[in-house]
């Protein structure tokens, strides 16, 4: 017979004999209801004693809860309409911060792109054409400006009328206006130039969002389009597991919820590995609780308020593990609600 047999042996023989005592003092009362009333307490002395056959009690002051491991989810999204042009990832991949995943295709902005460079050489044409008349404007001026300079002391002698000269005068001036105009229209080519450069940035902008990559390390856990579709802006297209954010949550009574901290250790043992003990912390701890009863003025509606508490694995255990994690596992959360030790059964215990 092998050691579990044994052990099941030795616990039904156990149960078997306590229901029985049980039944032989309930039934001397002469009463089904005393049978009745005594049913949970039974339930609870049967449990109690295949823990404590089978090696799974825990000692007081550690409480143990039924939990399962969950990671964090990251939804990857198309931030602009397009067309999938290729995904490079498939279910179950491992995946690494900034790894390109998918690629949209959209010839609309590629096109825009293409008329915005356009506007860009259109602009700074249009900057060299207005430096060189401004060159010719310049060039006017002085030529007027001497004008000017000459017939000053030809009027004064009267070898000049006065009103050639105010002629003269006038050129000079429209000269110097015909420059200012000449710099305004290069400034305005200037600022044509950096709102061409501008809807270049901005269309690039957009084309680099059209490349999706892998915002953290973690693992495809769905793929929900696949190249040739369509996809709107917004549209979820791959999810991701952060491996290194794995967590089980439990749910425990006000009375045991309360004497726990954040950072206190904890302990993890899953259904398909019960022979390792993962450490892990408390990292959340509900500050209203889950399932509230209507009225919680009395001490009994009071221990009915459940919270959430997440138990955080180690990153040192993800960082080494992270390619044996698979979340939705069963198992079993303990924490300690006093500073008593963790017995021999909850010392960690790792592959």
């Amino acid at each position: 017979m092998t050691m579990s047999l044994r052990w099941s042996a030795r616990a039904f023989i156990a149960i078997v004999a306590l229901v029985a005592h049980d039944l032989l003092h309930t039934g001397s009362s002469g009463s089904f209801v005393s049978i009745a009333h005594a049913e949970p307490e039974l339930q609870k002395r049967v449990h109690n004693l295949i823990d404590d056959l089978l090696g799974t009690s825990t000692p007081k002051g550690i409480t143990k809860t039924n939990g399962r491991i969950e990671a964090t989810q990251i939804d990857v999204a198309a931030k602009y309409a397009g067309r999938l042009a290729k995904v490079t990832v498939n279910e179950g991949d491992e995946v690494t911060a900034g790894q390109v995943i998918a690629r949209i295709s959209s010839p609309e902005y590629e096109a825009q792109l293409r008329g915005a460079q356009a506007d860009v050489l259109k602009a700074k044409q249009s900057v060299a054409e207005a430096v060189a008349l401004i060159a010719e404007r310049q060039s006017d001026l002085v030529y007027a400006n001497s004008d000017v300079e000459r017939g000053q002391p030809l009027v004064k002698e009267g070898y000049l009328s006065r009103q050639v000269f105010q002629q003269r005068v006038t050129k000079s001036e429209v000269a110097e206006a015909a420059l200012h105009a000449a710099e305004a229209q290069r400034e305005a080519a200037q600022f044509a130039i950096d709102s061409a450069q501008a809807e270049v940035e901005r269309i690039n902008a957009i084309l680099v969002d059209l490349i999706l990559r892998s915002p953290r390390s973690g693992r495809v856990q769905y793929l929900i389009h696949r190249a040739g579709e369509v996809v709107n802006a917004g549209t979820r297209i791959i999810t991701i597991l952060d491996l290194n954010d794995v967590y089980m949550k439990i749910y425990l009574p006000a009375a045991q919820a309360g004497r726990l901290a954040l950072g206190d250790e904890a302990r993890m043992v899953l259904d398909p590995f019960p022979q390792y003990v993962v450490p892990a912390t408390i990292s959340f701890i509900a500050t209203e609780a889950q399932f509230t009863p209507k009225s919680v003025e009395t001490a009994a509606e009071r221990e009915k308020l459940i919270f959430r508490i997440k138990l955080q694995v180690d990153p040192k255990v993800l960082s080494k593990y992270h390619t044996e994690v698979k979340t939705g596992i069963r198992g079993m959360g303990f924490v300690r609600t006093d500073a008593a030790a963790w017995p021999d059964n909850l010392a960690v215990r790792l592959p």
